[in-house]
């Protein structure tokens, strides 16, 4: 299992304080640090749908060109989400095909459960 993020993500820290007192083994990947691949994207928005993991309300999407923004498929938004990760909404959880975008404690719980 492999939780994606920023590490100084304030949701991305309460996941992991979440996963490691319910004593959950995972691996934490910076989407800064280590990157991410158009693959990697293209898999999870095959599975969750690319509207869900990308982050319209973030700084980094209001930073973007008025180009940027507008028109956006599913194929721009994985260029765009791979050139700025922090368009990325976080965490994503993954556990095999598995996908879980963002965290609420009771999610966690229910995917757990």
């Amino acid at each position: 299992m492999t939780l994606y993020g920023i590490k100084n993500c304030d949701t991305v820290r309460k996941a992991r304080k979440w996963l490691e007192a319910e004593k959950i083994d995972y691996t934490f990947h910076d989407f800064r640090d280590d990157g991410l691949t158009a693959d990697t994207m293209s898999q999870w928005a095959n599975i969750v749908g690319w509207e869900t993991l990308f982050n319209k309300r973030s700084t980094s999407f209001r930073g973007l060109s008025d180009a940027e923004k507008t028109d956006i498929t599913q194929d721009k938004a994985i260029v765009l989400m791979v050139q700025h990760p922090t368009l990325i909404k976080r965490p994503v959880l993954v556990n095999q095909e598995n996908i879980l975008v963002g965290f609420k404690a009771e999610q966690y719980q229910a995917w757990f459960a």
